[in-house]
């Protein structure tokens, strides 16, 4: 269909790699249960704009640049790796403010968790996360490939109808974590160290993307 090869097998496989916890996905929920549907809405559109860009790129050819250019690579690694650390540090220091004013007491419609400063844009901050990620270039383009014949006049439209499924998936599994999200910002609303505890996990688990991107190879 439409060049599209063995496409039983690419379903499978994209939710599995849906499913696999990223860094873009943690801060759709963080985002969803510190402010709600709507703002995690806005966040999730940024990450779905993020990966239809590096879905055009990697058809165009970018993932082979990257994979041929070693200081290229290295330097869109590293400017990931420093953002992801930059919003680590935001969330252990927001975490660290609650921790210390955990024993004062707030009206529950105003004691949200904040990870993050109040002008924080999350279409903005998501679509960044996305785009600052070269693996994720690569993993288009290399998981892309495999399910496209290369005999097929017009490999663009095999491209869109596997990129069109991709974001489909996305959809649904985002949409699934915010209003997840929704259900956890009660309980954080309630108790300031389990917030604080949250956003310190999440602030670790940023971290750990940033060093992980950091030490990757092409």
């Amino acid at each position: 269909m439409l060049g599209v090869t063995d496409l039983p097998t690419y379903l499978v496989g994209l939710v599995l790699i849906i499913l696999l916890p990223g860094p873009n996905s943690l801060y759709v929920l963080s985002v969803a249960a510190r402010r709600g549907v709507r703002t995690g809405y806005k966040a999730a559109a940024g990450v779905w704009c993020g990966d239809a860009v590096l879905m055009v790129l990697s058809a165009a050819g970018v993932a082979s640049l990257l994979q041929a250019n070693a200081l290229l690579f290295g330097i869109v690694k590293y400017a990931g790796a420093g953002y992801l650390t930059w919003l680590a540090i935001g969330m252990m220091r927001a975490a660290w403010s609650m921790w210390r004013t955990r024993n004062t007491r707030t009206d529950e419609d105003t004691a949200v968790v904040e990870a993050a400063p109040p002008a924080e844009r999350p279409y903005r901050r998501a679509l960044v996360i996305s785009l600052l990620n070269p693996k994720a270039i690569l993993f288009f383009i290399s998981f892309f490939v495999q399910f496209v014949d290369p005999a097929y006049a017009h490999p663009a439209l095999s491209f869109v109808l596997l990129g069109a499924l991709a974001q489909l998936a996305s959809v649904l599994y985002l949409s699934a974590l915010i209003f997840g999200g929704t259900h956890l910002a009660a309980a954080f609303r309630r108790r300031r160290r389990l917030s604080a505890g949250a956003t310190s996990a999440a602030g670790v688990l940023f971290l750990g993307f940033a060093a992980k991107l950091s030490v990757s190879s092409v």
